[in-house]
């Protein structure tokens, strides 16, 4: 597999639903980031399926780096 592009070093803050389901972009090429748009098709990356446990903000990953997927740990601070 790619290394996937990085959208941006920062993460971005979502309202989420609890019971919702989001597709997190997981090759970083996707023009409506943190989620996926298709961006992918022809590539070795697949979108991620999160579904929220609760409703509130969460902060998912653009680096695309993290080791807690789709929602970020830090990982952009080292890139």
């Amino acid at each position: 597999m790619s290394e996937p592009t990085i959208a941006q070093k920062s993460p971005i803050p979502v309202e989420v639903e609890a019971g919702k389901d989001y597709w997190w972009c997981t090759c970083g090429n996707s023009k409506q980031q943190p989620f996926c748009d298709g961006s992918h098709k022809g590539s070795s990356f697949t979108p991620l399926k999160w579904t929220a446990e609760e409703t509130g903000r969460k902060f998912f990953c653009a680096c695309k780096h993290t080791k807690t997927p789709p929602l970020c740990d830090g990982s952009h601070k080292t890139l």
